[in-house]
């Protein structure tokens, strides 16, 4: 074999392993459509929110690694929270921008402090506790110290939850997040000027204008090597990198999730003496450098790993100088405070045996090992590349209709905010969308509308004044029979309660029959649990609208601002934010309540399916985070038939639970009552 030939060879096998590694990342990573359908219907979520917020309000933002797309196991949820009616300015001709009544105005000052940290002076009243609490006199200046304020700022709203960086970190069902509240601000910093004038050929003129309008952040924690390190904050780009991995191209994403895996299942794994000295962050870093500086000339599925390797090679310099530059504001050494010293000589002496090991070295990831060595022992192995192939219908249809169902936890407070709500989607549906935002937009109408009705109907209730009541009531009835044309099956059950509400037991009996026959369905989809063969049997080359009506089903949300059941209503009024309950355990709920007033045996028939259910059910239907209201429903059942012993049985498993709904107050109200009675 000559020298020209061999090297095509040698080349055709490298694409050919390429291929195989970009087929295995789109099956833990994601299809370009799948991490598409991630981002946009979240998109859809942050602007609803964001238009309806009031001025006092507390705008939430999910960012890191779910929001750009990646739904990799042990992935973080990352959420940042900010007051909607305070901002950071970085001088005082800025503060022109705002009607200072009803905004507290903050000044960036980091004249004393490291790259990329500065001190915030308030310069304007604050109403805010948490940050009245976190004020602190220096050189004459009202300071917010950033330390004082994440101590008043963390709820630990789960139990477990501790300090991490910035972030209130913990545990909830199984899901590790990091909760930051932090302070906005509208302008992009100085200290990152030079950044926008570096970009000359990624990301193009039309995201950066994006992104310097959309300013930055700033996260409670100072650096450690600062003069004020407990008033310091860290400016944060949390969206703009968002932006930026949004402008990636699918190779280009799929190798900094390549990246990601690397970490946490070679480097990681080889010394627990340089274990978590990298992190997710230095690797998105990576990948933003080497895009910027034009480092791989086609970024394909054919040269995915010729990316990976230009990437590892940089951060290999990197910490053989122990500088990671901040793509920012590149003055601030990410490694600073973490990777000097003798930890600094292992991690580079480890990461070197693995350079010298070449790709091989990717052989040690239990991900990717089997697609590269097929590959390299059978060279001629078919790799399909078509990422139409990849993923089946349902497997398309199942990520759509969960990340929808997550992306829909609208809590509209009273019939004013529902308006509110309401007509920002309607001016919404007027914009361009994609094909997922407009379903997005449908399953938000359906959530805002059953909010609706039930506040509407409870406005009325109990006022004597009977013509409106009949009126509000036909309204309400009208909004959920229409959220049920358009909505799913589970949609079905917010008729039922509404009916049990307004005393129509017998309706919503039958509403609640037929919700069951349809949950009997082979090809049923709920939530993830579906049967693929029957579903693509059942609705398969169907409309969206028609599978979603047909064929899916979710558990059930109740906007804790309104009662939906009256029997709910003290667990409902304690808890803080979205009440989620299991469809079925609310299904045989609704039933026990009917048949309470129609058959006696029924109803007892009803509560021994729900006792069933909740006792034995081993997460298909009954999650774990929802094992507390499950059990609180079946106690209350048990209750209102007087079999108190059962009842007291079933609140105390409902306060040994995880405390999803934080409902512990209530549960040991109803164990007292039971005691009393």
């Amino acid at each position: 074999m000559d020298y020209l030939s061999e090297n095509v060879y040698i080349n055709a096998g490298f694409q050919h392993l390429c291929e195989s590694v970009f087929a295995r990342l789109c099956q833990i990573v994601g299809t370009s459509v799948q991490v598409a359908i991630r981002r946009e219907t979240m998109d859809i979520r942050e602007m609803v929110d964001t238009r309806v917020a009031d001025n006092d309000d507390v705008i939430g933002m999910e960012s890191g690694s779910r929001r750009e797309g990646f739904r990799l196991k042990g992935s973080d949820i990352d959420y940042m929270f900010w007051l909607n009616n305070h901002r950071v300015i970085f001088d005082m001709s800025q503060s022109e921008h705002y009607y200072k009544e009803n905004k507290t105005l903050i000044l960036s000052d980091s004249s004393e402090s490291p790259p990329g940290f500065t001190l915030l002076e308030l310069l304007t009243p604050t109403t805010d506790s948490e940050v009245q609490s976190a004020r602190v006199p220096m050189n004459d200046r009202l300071q917010i110290s950033s330390s004082l304020f994440k101590q008043q700022a963390q709820s630990h709203y789960f139990p477990g939850s501790i300090t991490h960086g910035p972030c209130e970190s913990g545990e909830v069902g199984g899901l590790q997040y990091d909760l930051a509240c932090c302070f906005a601000c509208d302008f992009w910093p100085q200290s990152a000027s030079y950044w926008i004038n570096r970009c000359h050929s990624w990301p193009d003129m039309e995201v950066i204008h994006e992104i310097v309008r959309n300013g930055c952040h700033f996260v409670p924690i100072g650096h450690p090597q600062g003069l004020h390190e407990h008033e310091e904050w860290r400016i944060s780009f949390s969206l703009t990198e968002h932006k930026l991995v949004r402008s990636m191209n699918h190779c280009q994403f799929l190798t900094y999730g390549l990246l990601k895996i690397f970490l946490k299942e070679v480097i990681d794994e080889q010394s627990e003496e340089t274990n978590k000295l990298l992190c997710s962050y230095h690797m998105k870093t990576v990948i933003f450098w080497v895009i910027q500086q034009n480092a791989v000339p086609l970024w394909c599925p054919q040269n995915l790993l010729a990316g990976f390797w230009v990437c590892f090679k940089l951060l290999l310099k990197w910490v053989y100088e122990g500088v990671c530059p901040n793509f920012f504001i590149p003055e601030n050494n990410l490694f600073q405070s973490k990777v000097h010293g003798s930890a600094q000589k292992k991690l580079f002496l480890q990461l070197h045996g693995l350079y010298e090991k070449g790709l091989v070295c990717l052989l040690q990831s239990p991900s990717i090992k089997s697609y590269i060595s097929d590959v390299l022992y059978n060279p001629r192995l078919s790799i399909c590349t078509s990422e139409d192939k990849m993923i089946s219908e349902c497997d398309h249809d199942k990520e759509l209709f969960n990340e929808i169902y997550w992306n829909t936890p609208y809590s509209p407070k009273n019939i004013d905010h529902c308006i509110k709500y309401l007509h920002t989607i309607e001016l919404m549906i007027g914009e361009p969308l994609t094909q997922y935002q407009v379903l997005m937009l449908q399953r938000s109408t359906a959530n805002i509308l059953q909010s609706t009705a039930f506040t509407l109907h409870n406005m009325y209730t109990n006022t004597g004044l009977n013509k409106q009541m009949y009126i509000a009531d036909r309204m309400s009835c009208h909004m959920l029979k229409l959220t049920a044309k358009f909505g799913c099956i589970s949609d079905m059950m917010y008729i039922a309660m509404f009916y049990c509400k307004t005393f129509r037991f017998r309706e919503a009996l039958y509403i609640t029959e037929m919700i069951k026959v349809k949950l009997e369905q082979p090809g049923l989809m709920y939530k993830r649990h579906v049967d693929p063969q029957r579903y693509t049997e059942a609705v398969g080359g169907q409309s969206w609208s028609t599978k979603i009506r047909q064929a899916v089903a979710n558990d059930i949300k109740l906007n804790n601002y309104t009662c939906y059941i009256n029997e709910l209503k003290p667990e409902q009024q304690s808890v803080s934010n979205l009440f989620r309950i299991p469809l079925s355990v609310s299904l045989y709920f609704v039933e026990f309540l009917c048949y309470r007033h129609i058959d006696t045996t029924l109803a007892q028939t009803a509560l021994e399916k729900l006792q069933v259910l909740v006792q034995h059910d081993e997460g298909q239907y009954v999650l774990d985070v929802l094992r507390d209201i499950s059990w609180e429903i079946l106690g209350i059942c048990q209750q209102m038939t007087g079999n108190h012993q059962a009842a007291l049985y079933s609140y105390q498993q409902s306060l040994t639970q995880f405390p999803f709904h934080k409902i512990q107050n209530v549960t040991q109200m109803r164990i007292q009552d039971l005691h009393i009675t």
